[in-house]
């Protein structure tokens, strides 16, 4: 639709500029017609006096259509200018209402991804093996403990590694040992979700914390959740240690960011990103600045929307949660390059500063 009112604008513009024109030509010729004439009747003395009234005419009648033709041309400007702006205007309205769509649908499919990791801790927690190793520690149960894991671990590829840690924060048993050597023994009492996940006032609850790489995990960026194990894997039970389960955060959030339906064009100018809630660059389309890097988002207070800034489009959407997830305040974001025949540069007029924010 802003494609058609731009380009219906263009062609009004055209055609009146060239009819006025056309206008002009023929009036610049009576009036050289109406000169030559009052010439003539100036030559004929007293028997051209009549024609001469009627030339000078001529010459007024040549003079006030030119004025029309002005008035006409500037009355053609300024509505087609206005036609312009809001074809423009509606063209961003659109490009960025589809945007901030696509910027929550982004953050909502990642947060239906780890609504899913709450369920699994809260269940993987009462697992008989993982009660075990810490009701009854001791080889044979870490032994089972550790095979219980690298099962699950077999099923549910989204996982770096699975822990088991003491009330002390000790782990005492993971489901990679041969790959992650140095995790068995490791004190993460000091760690956040060691201490976050204890906390947990029954065994509905669990914690989750923002994207961060575990030096244990070879440096990997993960999204930690964690529960407390508690006796006889009841919902009230006496907390006997932590379980932690470590989702392998780059390979899943790459495919939410690089596989959003925008088209082959957009893609080429547009940047995806999840952004935590004091907008660090959780993942990008791109690859540029992850968990280094800062969003300056300007949201107004507004959980989702858009505007424009330089020569850009900046979409986002605030996650709603999902079921009993409630996220941790992340964004979708979409940064998109202004196509230059939307700009102010290609003679739209209005300058960016001058036009209402959306969203």
């Amino acid at each position: 639709m802003a494609d058609a009112v731009l380009k219906l604008a263009y062609e009004v513009s055209r055609v009146t500029e060239e009819k006025v024109a056309l206008i002009e030509d023929v009036m610049r010729r009576t009036g050289v017609l109406a000169l030559n004439a009052r010439l003539e009747a100036a030559r004929a003395g007293e028997a051209g006096s009549a024609f001469s009234v009627v030339a000078q005419e001529m010459n007024g009648v040549a003079s006030d259509i030119r004025n029309i033709a002005r008035q006409l041309r500037e009355a053609v400007a300024t509505n087609i200018e206005q036609l312009r702006w809001a074809g423009s205007e509606m063209h961003f309205a659109l490009r960025g209402e589809r945007l901030a769509d696509l910027a929550l649908n982004a953050v909502e499919i990642m947060d239906r991804n780890l609504y899913e990791r709450s369920c699994d801790i809260r269940w993987w927690a009462t697992d008989i093996a993982m009660v075990e190793a810490l009701t009854h520690p001791g080889p044979d149960s870490s032994a089972y403990a550790r095979e219980r894991l690298a099962t699950i671990l077999r099923s549910y590829t989204v996982y770096l590694d699975l822990w088991i840690a003491d009330r002390d924060g000790r782990v005492v048993a993971t489901g990679r040992p041969d790959l992650y050597r140095g995790a068995i023994g490791v004190d993460v009492s000091d760690e956040p979700w060691f201490r976050r996940g204890l906390g947990c006032s029954s065994g509905d609850d669990f914690a989750v914390c923002d994207i961060a790489r575990n030096p244990h995990l070879g440096g990997a960026a993960v999204a930690t959740y964690s529960t407390a194990i508690r006796a006889g894997g009841r919902s009230d039970g006496e907390r006997l240690g932590v379980m932690g389960i470590f989702f392998d955060w780059a390979p899943q959030a790459a495919t939410i960011v690089q596989g959003l339906a925008l088209s082959e064009e957009e893609r080429k100018t547009s940047r995806v990103m999840l952004l935590s809630a004091d907008h660090h660059v959780l993942a990008a389309s791109d690859g540029r600045d992850i968990l280094t890097g800062k969003v300056v988002l300007e949201t107004e207070g507004r959980t989702r929307g858009w505007y424009r800034r330089g020569g850009s489009i900046i979409a986002f959407a605030r996650t709603p949660g999902y079921e009993t997830y409630q996220g941790l305040g992340w964004y979708g974001c979409i940064e998109a390059a202004v196509d230059a025949e939307w700009d102010e540069d290609a003679g739209l007029g209005t300058p960016r500063a001058a036009r209402p924010a959306g969203g």
